[in-house]
């Protein structure tokens, strides 16, 4: 009796009003009540009942250790491709459930060749269902039905045979916001009585694994085909990690200023032995006699590469040139007053790296100014200058 009570709450069938054309008003006041009420699930052909899954042996000799479906339900046309249904009037523990659900999957495992010579599984060979939807192969669905006729509470009992069956149904979490159920089987319980007093479409199915009701066809599909809908104020956990991530994407594309890295102009001298702007780099190589005083500078390093200005060219020209002026009141026979003492031979200068400079024609030494122009500009204007004339 269960079992047709639950057909007929799935099922939803229709009056004929011409029929009941005789009938107490009452009488078809409930029956324009049902016209009214939306459609059910497939047509009368679309249910069997008492089907054997068999795990071992043939579908006409069914082998021990198989299971017996109560109904089995066909109606693509309304979404439902393959539903496999199992009634308990609540005389069954969880326990005897969980066992008969072990039974399902070894029958969902089992494979066989087809009419093609393809290995498949083998209720593929009598039913069709789609593959997945995200490219997983999942289970047909399992919808249990509990008639609270028995002295069981089918809500402790569906508690039970959840922490029981969590191997055969869960899921895995997708960060796209979707699960895969490969190999895993969708099982949905609903009350008889709630199911008689909703029709398909109302929200009386729980699904394992899920936190509130759902209609059938929401129960039995993948989350992101029928996402649900958030609470007011609220939004999915998947949209605010979406945002973040757009966030996050654009700020890294966003340019970056350029930043000047400006070393502002001092008088500093260079300990001994090591690298300064005034040897090219290049440590102070030891020399005998009377030790060398670096020249004062002023260096302006500024991280640019454009070209050097032809107004900072001619400064460091005119700077170069101005080194060589004998000025009144000053002595040609020796050093500047600056330098306490200076070599006898040819001196070295600062501006050619410390090296001799080379014989030239004219009464001065040849020498220029150095302007690097590479990832900085620096400018030497050292106050050493040099032998007299």
């Amino acid at each position: 009796m269960a079992v047709n009570e639950t057909v007929i709450a799935l099922l939803r069938p229709k009056p004929n009003m011409a029929k009941l054309a005789d009938d107490p008003p009452h009488v078809q006041a409930a029956a324009q009540a049902a016209v009214d009420s939306p459609s059910g699930i497939g047509t009368i052909a679309s249910y069997w009942t008492d089907v054997p899954l068999p795990a071992t042996g043939t579908w006409n000799a069914p082998g021990k250790g198989g299971a017996q479906a109560d109904l089995v339900l066909t109606a693509p046309q309304n979404g439902v491709p393959l539903l496999f249904i199992e009634v308990d009037n609540c005389h069954e523990t969880a326990e005897e459930l969980a066992t008969k659900l072990e039974k399902y999957a070894r029958f969902f495992r089992r494979t066989a060749k087809d009419t093609d010579g393809t290995e498949r599984p083998i209720w593929r060979t009598r039913w069709t269902a789609p593959e997945g939807r995200y490219g997983d192969a999942p289970h047909p669905p399992v919808l249990l039905v509990f008639n609270r006729l028995g002295e069981r509470n089918p809500d402790r009992t569906a508690a039970r045979l959840i922490e029981l069956t969590r191997h055969l149904w869960k899921g895995e979490w997708q960060r796209e916001g979707y699960h895969l159920y490969d190999g895993k089987i969708p099982i949905i319980a609903a009350t008889l009585e709630n199911l008689s007093e909703h029709d398909p479409t109302g929200a009386v199915f729980l699904r394992f694994g899920r936190d509130h009701m759902q209609p059938l066809l929401e129960a039995i599909g993948n989350p992101a085909a029928w996402p649900p809908t958030p609470a007011p104020g609220k939004r999915p956990r998947v949209l605010r990690r979406s945002t973040r991530q757009r966030c996050s994407a654009r700020r890294r594309s966003r340019p970056r200023k350029r930043q000047l890295n400006v070393r502002p102009a001092g008088r500093s001298a260079p300990a001994a032995g090591r690298s300064s702007p005034t040897n090219g780099g290049r440590r102070h190589r030891r020399r005998t006699g009377a030790p060398r005083r670096t020249p004062i500078r002023t260096c302006a390093t500024t991280a640019s590469r454009r070209p050097v200005p032809s107004s900072v060219q001619r400064l460091a020209r005119r700077s170069a040139r101005s080194r060589y002026v004998v000025r009144p009141g000053r002595t040609t026979s020796g050093p500047h007053p600056s330098v306490p003492s200076a070599p006898s031979a040819v001196p070295r200068s600062p501006m050619n790296d410390g090296r001799r400079p080379r014989a030239s024609a004219g009464p001065f030494p040849r020498r220029s100014a150095r302007l690097c122009a590479g990832t900085a500009t620096s400018i030497l204007s050292p106050t050493w200058t040099g032998p007299g004339v």
